[in-house]
């Protein structure tokens, strides 16, 4: 049922949705807002599902730079968890179509002796041979200066964790590229 209606909306014909090839076995969570998002996908990891945050298809925006991707045969338990947790999200959409996939929101740039990782607006850079932080840009918020004054000229083993520095959209991108730098440059 909910394939058909979703085939209607887009403006397609199936008969038997379930069968055809194209169907995903991933969904996508949206929310409201970001915070919600954040919260969303601690309390889907902690029940042990296999979720990614990503950037919204141009199709599911609502405002929110983020949604969840996850195994859409999950969504009962996923449902259940979150609304534990006392969240909602306003749409679950299965990822069916080309127009619908999430958008990753990591992009690396090799420069030789340095890494940069940008997640969303958010960037890191390392000094590969030494592990340092050598710059933290990007974004919005009003706690950048601050993330980036605590995180360059530090080691990325002694260096603290963004999200325990700054609870805005952008220590969030930024922790996301922190641990994405770091599994990139193991020391």
């Amino acid at each position: 049922m909910k394939f058909r209606l979703i085939d209607r909306l887009l403006g397609r014909s199936r008969k038997h949705p379930r069968v055809e090839k194209g169907i995903s076995a991933r969904g996508i969570l949206v929310f409201n807002d970001t915070s919600e998002v954040i919260r969303a996908e601690a309390v889907l990891k902690s029940s042990g599902l296999d979720v990614q945050v990503k950037g919204p298809p141009p199709a599911l925006r609502t405002g929110c730079d983020l949604v969840i991707e996850f195994p859409l045969i999950m969504e009962p338990a996923a449902r259940q968890a979150l609304a534990a947790a006392r969240l909602k999200p306003i749409q679950t959409v299965p990822v069916q179509d080309v127009l619908l996939e999430p958008v990753s929101l990591f992009h690396i740039k090799d420069f030789g002796d340095w890494l940069m990782v940008r997640a969303a607006n958010m960037k890191i850079t390392v000094e590969k041979s030494t592990r340092i932080i050598v710059n933290v840009s990007g974004g919005g918020c009003p706690d950048v200066p601050y993330l980036a004054e605590c995180l360059v000229g530090r080691n990325l083993s002694e260096a603290p964790e963004p999200l325990s520095l700054g609870h805005t959209l952008c220590g969030y991108a930024l922790q996301l590229a922190f641990d994405e730098v770091r599994s990139r440059c193991p020391g």
